[in-house]
Parts: structure tokens; C-alpha cells; sequence
């Protein structure tokens, strides 16, 4: 919000030590429905497969008020993969009336679940923020300005719940074994400010010369951070789709992806949370040039950085105030 300068109207302001899905919910849900009841919205739009989105959607069903749902469509069939976003966003598409959809596939996969109507495909909103976020001579701020940008780097994050424990301890000990064998490269690891995650992370990969674990960042950072790395390690969602954009090969660290469009195109890899498979895969990607170029160069599929403008013209159209916009494809 301070990159974009926007300043809100009301902060829920629920974040508390030791919080946990029922309090995160519970408290949106009580939070925000006065604000509703004194706004009276003719529309409340969420945004992918938080929790928050979640409980803003129902909130604002109990108050009869339409949701227009961002990045809508996506599925993993895992009801415990990513956990608990998979369920999130099936429960937000139930209650929405407009489905802003990323690609095309996403839609069909509405279609099979009788999700017929309001149905706009968009491109992602992820690649809209990065037409202004990332500049050529962006001055990245502390700790980031101190990275070593004449080696490789790889831009780490890992931190989904059902990575937490072994599968975390897994990642880590790949990304070890990567800064042993390769002193051309600097693994950048944002790290979580979850202690499960910290703990984890901190004991396996602290104190290595090739590794540099710093607290998350800003996101014009991350994004310029994105851009001038060689390499992308997680098990995000949206940084699935900032790397394409940004013409990154992206090993995705988990068994599945909502976003399979990035591993059919070829931006894409999964890599599981398998030590040996992370590292052979990273392995290749860092000895292999022509692997890697064709992994760089391979369309993004998530959008053309207009997404933004076509979601305002559907809502125009939705309230009958203009004609639908064409498809992103």
C-alpha cells in the first residue's frame, strides 16, 4: 500500500501472537460486518485464496452484498494442498457473482463445478503490479543492497503450512547442498516470519558463506529481487507467476500447483520436497544453458499486465454501465 500510495479507509488491525484460522476468521467476520452495514457496498471484491478473502466473502453474503472474486478458477484438487487456500478459494467461488479469471483453464474448471455465469477472463492482476514495481536501475533497499550480484542468484521462499517439519527440513538441506557445491552462486532465502519456518531454516542453513537469510521484504523488492536473479526456488503461488513475467525458470517446491499453466507452457517445474530431486533439478538449471534458456524464454501464461483494466470494464458491464471486455488469451 505504500508503494501504490494507498491509504485505507479501515484496518481491522487483527493480527495477534498465536492466532490461528477459527481466531483469523472469527475476527474478520466481526470486524468487518459493521463496516459493511455502514457502507452498504454495491460490491465487495476479494482477492485469490486467503483466508481473509474467505471470510470477507461470507461476511458480505450475510449481508446480501454482491463478490466479484479476483484470481477465481484456481484449483489444486487437494483439499489439504495448499492448505487451507485450496478450500478458500472453492468457498469464495460459491459465494461470488463475478469471477475475474486469470486464463482460460481456470474457467473450465468453473464450468465443471456449475460456475456458468459472470465469468470474465482477465490475465492475473500479479502481472499488472509488476509492470510498475520492477525498474532497470531500481536500488534495492537493506539487506538486499549488499547481495554479491556478481554471482548466480537464486531467490528462495518456503514456507507453506504443509511443508512445515520434514518436507521444510528437505528444502533446506538441498539449498545446502547447492551453496557446497557451487561458490558461483548466492541463495537469497526470505524467510517466513513463522517460528516453525524460522526455527527450521535457521538451523540448517545459518552461518554459510553462499547463503543470505533475511526477513521478507517489501514487494517492489521482492519483484526487483525477482528480476535480477538467475534462478526461482518456492512453494508461493503468486511468485509462480512474477517469474514468467520476468523471464525466471521457477521450481516450484510442492507435489501440485493451482497453477499448472506454468509447467505446461515450460516457465515451470515441480520439484517436490524431495532433497535430491531439488537439487539434480536445480543442479541441471545451473550446468545446463540450454535447459535454462528454454525454460527463460517460454511464454508467461498468466496475463499481458492488463488484467486491472479489463476487471473495471466487467463490473461496469456487470451493472449494466458498458460492453464486456474482450478475453485475456
Amino acid at each position: 500500500m505504500d508503494f501504490f500510495e494507498i491509504t485505507p479507509e479501515y484496518n481491522l488491525d487483527i493480527m495477534k501472537s498465536n492466532q490461528t484460522l477459527n481466531t483469523i476468521t472469527s475476527d474478520i467476520l466481526n470486524l468487518l460486518d459493521p463496516v459493511i452495514k455502514k457502507e452498504m457496498p454495491d460490491l465487495v471484491l476479494v482477492h485469490g485464496d486467503t483466508t481473509t478473502a474467505f471470510s470477507a466473502a461470507l461476511c458480505a453474503f450475510y449481508n446480501k452484498i454482491t463478490v466479484g472474486h479476483v484470481e477465481a478458477g484456481l484449483r489444486s484438487y487437494d483439499r489439504l494442498s495448499p492448505y487451507p487456500e485450496e478450500m478458500n478459494r472453492r468457498l469464495v467461488g460459491s459465494i461470488a457473482e463475478l469471477h475475474f479469471i486469470p486464463t482460460p483453464l481456470c474457467r473450465e474448471q468453473l464450468l465443471k463445478e456449475n460456475i456458468n455465469t459472470g465469468l470474465y477472463i482477465t490475465g492475473n492482476t500479479e502481472i499488472d503490479a509488476t509492470r510498475y514495481t520492477v525498474k532497470p536501475n531500481y536500488q534495492l533497499l537493506p539487506p538486499l543492497c549488499n547481495l554479491d550480484f556478481t554471482k548466480r542468484i537464486l531467490f528462495v521462499t518456503a514456507h507453506r503450512r504443509e511443508n512445515l517439519g520434514e518436507p521444510l527440513q528437505n528444502i533446506c538441506k538441498a539449498l545446502l547442498k547447492l551453496a557446497n557445491e557451487f561458490d558461483d552462486i548466492q541463495i537469497v532465502y526470505l524467510v517466513h516470519l513463522n517460528p516453525a519456518v524460522r526455527e527450521t531454516v535457521f538451523s540448517i542453513l545459518a552461518g554459510h558463506k553462499n547463503i543470505v537469510l533475511t526477513d521478507p521484504v517489501p514487494p517492489v523488492d521482492a519483484h526487483n529481487l525477482i528480476a535480477k536473479s538467475y534462478l526461482i526456488l518456492t512453494d508461493s503461488g503468486g511468485i509462480q507467476e512474477d517469474a514468467p513475467a520476468l523471464h525466471k525458470p521457477v521450481l516450484v517446491l510442492r507435489r501440485e500447483t493451482e497453477r499448472p499453466e506454468g509447467v505446461e507452457a515450460g516457465t515451470a517445474k515441480l520439484a517436490g520436497t524431495n532433497t535430491d530431486t531439488i537439487y539434480e533439478m536445480a543442479k541441471n538449471l545451473l550446468n545446463n544453458k540450454e535447459e535454462y534458456t528454454k525454460m527463460a524464454e517460454a511464454k508467461n501464461p498468466y496475463g499481458d499486465g492488463h488484467s486491472s483494466e479489463r476487471i473495471c470494464e466487467a463490473i461496469l458491464h456487470f451493472f449494466g454501465k458498458g460492453e464486456a471486455p474482450a478475453d485475456y488469451l
